[in-house]
């Protein structure tokens, strides 16, 4: 093993430390950190950096940040984690689980098209206002009374925020829990996961706060579909991560935003994948083989509904897959997600891999910091 002054790397991950030393150097981090879990025992958990650029608070093992859509993979997990265990079909009619939603079209959504992107609803058409968002049941009653914007199945849009609503309801509906408590009951607390949808009032202090890099891209105007997904039409800010209900406002942190909105340590977010792909120190992973070929079936690829250009993603059931003109991972066994400002994390049963990196240097999709540590990884590796 080898000590570093924040953290530590095996041996034979010296390349990783290396490389992300090399991201401060070169891509100008603010703070960081990147963890890999391998045959299901940490190998990698490094940070560095400060937390918060306002007072130079320094990043520590117990400091986590916003993982923006990286949110998506942890409901992901919830959702095939049910599935496995008979409960929920994701091939069966949203509806079954969920009476309500059958109107206005939607009577033959299935969960597995949420999960790809391919049901029709990447956006609200109706605007709940940011105490109803975050009372959580406003925004189911709009799901039910929207219409799909084409017919469900036939084309794919990013979901943004619907996706963990929907989803989300769905969970609540099977288990009784709101999709954050359920992920902590079902798989955080027994595996002492530092990984939350609705962070708790008592872990604010390790937070991270977000800065935007300079040069960032603007956005696009308030009526482009992008920026309707990412902000619910507007009542979210972004960028802006400083305003009330930007992502550096605790209110938003707090509450339960499942398809955006975890928070997690690089190391807690790495372990959730290990978990899922070999589990971790001997234990039988949460998810087995034939759950994870279902999973790994692409379900979305090439030109959105909107046109918006394809910039290379491909997607399971739930989850990114090796896209390696987006986010290359190990290779075919590959699943996970991203996030906003460089956020990625991902797991692969054939590598025997879980891996996250997290970052409060707010840089953009496409960024390389990431990239250049899963590349790292790979070259440390063996299949398995």
């Amino acid at each position: 093993m080898k000590a570093l002054d924040n953290g530590w790397a095996d041996e034979g991950f010296g390349r990783v430390a290396d490389v992300f030393r090399r991201d401060f150097e070169e891509y100008g981090e603010l703070g960081a950190a990147v963890a890999v879990f391998a045959a299901g025992r940490p190998v990698v958990d490094l940070w560095g950096g400060v937390a918060d650029a306002r007072d130079g608070r320094p990043w520590s093992a117990e400091t986590v940040v916003p993982i923006f859509s990286c949110a998506k993979g942890v409901v992901s997990v919830c959702a095939h984690l049910l599935a496995q265990q008979g409960r929920l079909d994701l091939d069966a009619p949203v509806s079954r689980y969920w009476p309500e939603f059958a109107r206005a079209g939607k009577e033959a959504i299935t969960s597995r098209m949420v999960l790809g992107h391919r049901a029709g609803l990447p956006v609200l058409e109706r605007t709940p206002g940011f105490e109803e968002i975050v009372a959580w049941t406003p925004v189911v009653r709009a799901i039910e009374e929207q219409e799909p914007l084409w017919e469900p199945g036939t084309a794919h849009e990013y979901h943004g925020h619907v996706f963990g609503f929907l989803i989300g309801e769905v969970i609540r509906r099977i288990t009784g829990l709101t999709p954050g408590a359920y992920f902590r009951k079902a798989v955080a607390d027994d595996l002492g996961l530092r990984t939350w949808i609705g962070l708790p009032e008592d872990e604010l202090g390790h937070l991270a706060r977000l800065s935007e890099a300079e040069g960032r891209p603007p956005m696009p105007g308030p009526d482009s579909l992008p920026v309707r997904i990412v902000t619910m039409n507007g009542v979210l800010v972004f960028p802006g991560l400083d305003e009330p209900h930007g992502w550096n406002d605790s209110a938003m942190l707090t509450a339960e935003f499942p398809g955006a909105g975890a928070v997690s340590s690089a190391s807690g977010l790495a372990a959730l994948y290990a978990a899922a792909a070999t589990g971790i120190d001997g234990a039988p992973p949460l998810l087995g083989r034939a759950t994870l070929d279902d999973a790994l079936r692409e379900q979305s690829s090439g030109p959105s509904w909107s046109g918006f250009p394809d910039l290379g993603a491909r997607w399971g059931t739930g989850f990114l897959l090796d896209s390696p003109g987006f986010r290359p991972m190990l290779g075919p066994r590959s699943f996970g997600n991203d996030g906003a400002g460089g956020q990625f994390a991902f797991g692969d049963d054939e590598y025997g891999v879980g891996f996250a990196y997290v970052s409060n240097r707010m840089v953009g999709h496409g960024d390389g910091r990431a990239t250049r540590l899963a590349a790292a990884v790979r070259e440390c590796l063996r299949p398995a």
